[in-house]
């Protein structure tokens, strides 16, 4: 900084030497006094200001080497500090360390001795062995001598005496095992299908190939058959369904084997007849609306049907198919409530049995499904069921289940087991179809015709659609004790004279009554 002022100076200097003479040669000579005395005066202030910033400079180093020196005290201090705890913190885990080296040398010191007194016992034990064999040897060779026989010979003589009992005893144990098992499988089968039968109670409508659609009056008769029987014919035809218009009162007769078709018919006749206005082409139009009504009533069917059963993620196709099982019949047995029924008896016996309720369920929901459309597709029900599921990518067991349930192909799992038992029972059930009707009837009165054969049986009631029978006795002739040898005997003779599947249930009754009357 110094040295910069004297630059400074000292070029200002030189400039006005070299700037006055060529300005003004003749003013140098009256001004050089002058001009030496500024020129005194430029130099004792650049004396004075060089000396201060001497001074400054000095008290400037002087600061800077106090601070460099405070600095390095202040690290000196946090150095032997940091040192002291790192020497500090080094002795304890020295301590630590030896004290662990003893503590393990004392171990080493303790297994050492373990050691040497289990060498020493298993030398011990090597002596007792040895002389055990020796012992044992004699003993063989003692029993060889009382005997008369070697110790192989005695041993194949033992084997052979125990293997001649075990037989016996196994064949025994084997046949009384085998025979229980027969009686407890045929126990928990009859169980298991009486517990599914009663956990499902499904009413059973039987349908028909006609449908009747009441008149307000008998002049409807006439409009419907038309100008020479326009009405009539179009309504045939858009239907594809016959109308019986005979001498019944107020009352027409639809005929068809379809019986979606005749359900399209008899709500479009019905919406005509409330209309009131009966031409070709309202006729068209009814029947396009009765015909979507019915689609809409069998998605609904079908959708209310996977419902109650609990399956879900059923193709939408499915579903609708199912629901046109609602108009188809079999042997007068409802198909749509007999998928449901086999269903929840599926699901029943899966359960107990211990087998996928839900795949059970599903697969008798859909055993039938090839019923829907069997009167438009070649083919039994079966085999276009099994390509409908195949379709519509339902599971192998499934596919299986619906396959085997008439028992065309082997069963390749319990579930198709299970199926095929639940149809048989929804099919078979007392009242379930027309033609079980009366073979159920019979039963019952068979039933009855026994119990009342027996002396002292007042009457008798078959109950619970054959499942259990109720017998009054004479209390004059019956006695409380006669009644348990009573019961028995029935129950021999129905099992000797009917068949039935279950059981039946044999109760008898007696009471006495004292009757008087106050006059």
């Amino acid at each position: 900084m110094v040295t910069t002022i004297i630059g400074i100076i000292v070029a200002i200097v030189i400039t006005l030497l070299i700037a006055v003479p060529i300005t003004c040669k003749a003013a140098v000579a009256n001004k050089v006094k002058q001009d030496a005395e500024k020129v005194g005066t430029a130099e004792e202030k650049a004396r004075s200001i060089i000396d201060e910033a001497l001074k400054t400079a000095e008290t400037k180093k002087r600061e800077a080497l106090l601070e460099a020196k405070e600095e390095s005290l202040r690290t000196k201090n946090e150095l032997e500090k940091e040192t002291k705890e790192r020497r500090a913190e080094l002795q304890k885990y020295e301590k630590r360390v030896l004290s662990k080296e003893e503590a393990i040398d004392r171990k080493a010191d303790a297994i050492e001795r373990r050691e040497a007194e289990y060498t020493n016992k298993e030398a011990e034990l090597r002596k007792k062995e040895k002389k055990v064999d020796e012992l044992h040897a004699q003993g063989v060779q003692e029993l060889e001598r009382i005997s008369g026989l070697t110790s192989e010979q005695a041993k194949d003589y033992l084997l052979k005496a125990v293997e001649d009992e075990v037989k016996i005893d196994t064949a025994k144990l084997y046949k009384e095992l085998e025979s229980r098992a027969k009686e407890e499988a045929s126990r928990k089968a009859k169980e298991y299908v009486v517990t599914a039968i009663q956990k499902c109670a499904v009413d059973h409508v039987a349908e028909s190939t006609i449908s009747v659609v009441q008149l307000p009056n008998d002049e409807m008769k006439g409009r419907i058959i038309g100008r020479e029987g326009r009405n009539i014919r179009t309504l045939e035809t858009l239907t594809g369904i016959d109308l019986i218009i005979d001498d019944t009162p107020e009352a027409v007769v639809l005929s068809g084997f379809d019986p979606i078709r005749r359900e399209v018919a008899r709500i479009a006749l019905e919406k005509l007849i409330v209309d009131g206005r009966i031409h070709p082409a309202r006729i068209e139009e009814m029947v396009e609306k009765a015909r979507k009504e019915v689609e809409s009533t069998i998605r609904e069917e079908g959708e209310a049907a996977t419902l109650e059963v609990g399956v879900h993620g059923i193709h939408p196709e499915l579903v609708r198919l199912l629901g046109r099982m609602r108009f188809r019949s079999s042997y007068g047995q409802n198909a749509l409530k007999h998928s449901i029924e086999v269903a929840q008896l599926s699901g029943v016996l899966a359960a107990e049995i211990g087998v996928d309720v839900r795949t059970a369920k599903r697969a008798g929901l859909l055993h039938d499904i090839g019923k829907s459309i069997d009167h438009e597709v070649e083919g039994s029900h079966i085999q276009i069921g099994v390509d409908l599921c195949r379709k519509y990518k339902e599971s192998a067991v499934v596919v299986n289940a619906v396959e085997a349930h008439h028992g065309d192909v082997e069963p390749e799992s319990l579930i198709a087991c299970i199926v095929q038992a639940a149809d048989a029972i929804s099919a078979a059930r007392p009242g379930a179809r027309r033609e079980t009707l009366e073979t159920y009837t019979n039963r019952l009165k068979q039933l009855e015709d026994i119990t009342n054969s027996f002396k002292g049986v007042d009457k008798s009631y078959a109950i619970q659609a054959g499942r259990e029978v109720r017998i009054m006795v004479l209390p004059d002739h019956v006695t409380d004790a006669d009644m348990v040898l009573l019961a028995r005997d029935i129950s021999k003779q129905i099992e000797t004279e009917l068949e039935y599947p279950g059981q039946i249930k044999v109760n008898v009754i007696r009471e006495s009554r004292v009757v008087d009357y106050a006059k």
